[in-house]
């Protein structure tokens, strides 16, 4: 039993270090999560809020990397180009693009308050 689980936490951590050596994108998200953070611990984010921000970039991260097995598990699949590959793998990147989008502008409305006091107020 503790075998399994310590197995399914090391194929967890395996997947990760999978993203980040191979997946630009996975980099990318992973690198303005980290960025992100610290302006919301430098901004002071309440629990609300923190929670809103780790929540979003939680799914962000892990669209991305099913986005990611998509590919591959399609690839694995095929080599051939097929219409419905293609589709299977332009639906599984949508889903991340849709969902940034969102976290963009949950992001800004996070951040609009404590940017507006800076700037405008002087604070």
């Amino acid at each position: 039993m503790i075998n399994k689980v310590a197995n399914s936490f090391r194929y967890a951590f395996q997947g990760i270090k999978e993203g980040w050596r191979n997946e630009l994108n996975f980099r990318i998200h992973c690198i303005c999560a980290v960025g992100t953070i610290i302006l919301a611990y430098l901004f002071q984010f309440g629990i609300v809020k923190w929670m809103v921000l780790l929540i979003t970039i939680g799914v962000v991260i892990s669209l991305e990397l099913i986005n990611s097995a998509v590919e591959r598990t399609v690839d694995l699949v095929t080599k051939e180009y097929h219409p419905i590959a293609k589709q299977a793998k332009d639906l599984a990147a949508a889903s991340v693009f849709i969902f940034s989008l969102v976290a963009v502008i949950i992001g800004i409305l996070l951040f609009a308050e404590p940017i507006f006091e800076i700037v405008i107020r002087g604070e």
